[in-house]
């Protein structure tokens, strides 16, 4: 009776699988973005850049922009981070 649960179970969590495999298939063909929203614009990572480079520090800017040190440490420094 055990044997028998487990295996639909398993079936089940293979199905839940395909299925979410197929919606994700579907959404990347449709060219829609995928992932958590960023919580900064193109043209403010690009302020922070420059602040950055200007001399403004890390924790400055993240009090500044109302995020986290770290986010602010990966748009400043681009090339370290990817590294």
């Amino acid at each position: 009776m055990l044997a028998m649960l487990a295996a639909v179970c398993e079936m089940e969590r293979d199905l839940l699988v395909e299925c979410t495999q197929a919606g994700l298939a579907r959404a990347k063909a449709e060219k829609k973005v995928l992932g958590r929203p960023k919580k900064t614009k193109d043209a403010q990572r690009a302020e922070i850049v420059a602040k950055h480079r200007g001399g403004a520090s890390i924790s400055e800017l993240a009090r500044q922009y109302g995020i986290f040190r770290l986010s602010i440490a990966r748009i400043a420094k681009p090339e370290t981070a990817a590294a």
